[in-house]
């Protein structure tokens, strides 16, 4: 199961959108079997203002969430955890069939374990 974990300093971070760094589990029979963090700066381009684009303004936050959206296809994300995500975005990634946790704190290596058990339970 690939599952994409919000990291803070090897914490869970608390809101997906204004993640830095996204960490990548591969977990499998409750071990990770590989974890690589990336640093998205998805902190930075989360509150951008709308910019122009010859006479109509083009609002950025759509192409923030594009952005998200393909670092999870990318990376063949199907479980999300997080301390927060926002409405908008929970129903994109659940079109795209990734699961999302929410509410996660404390150890983000153990989060992504907790969150492997969890979704597997029939």
């Amino acid at each position: 199961m690939i599952i994409a974990v919000n990291v803070v300093g090897g914490l869970v971070g608390s809101g997906l959108g204004r993640a830095a760094t996204i960490a990548v589990a591969d977990v499998e029979d409750s071990q990770i079997r590989s974890w690589q963090e990336y640093e998205v700066r998805w902190d930075l381009s989360h509150d951008q203002p709308a910019v122009t684009v010859g006479a109509r303004p083009e609002a950025s936050h759509g192409s923030h969430h594009a952005r998200i959206v393909s670092f999870m296809r990318e990376h063949r994300i199907e479980v999300v955890v997080t301390g927060h995500v926002g409405p908008p975005m929970a129903h994109t990634l659940d079109l795209m069939g990734i699961r999302v946790v929410t509410g996660a704190i404390g150890d983000a290596k153990q989060a992504a374990l907790d969150a492997a058990k969890a979704v597997a339970r029939p």
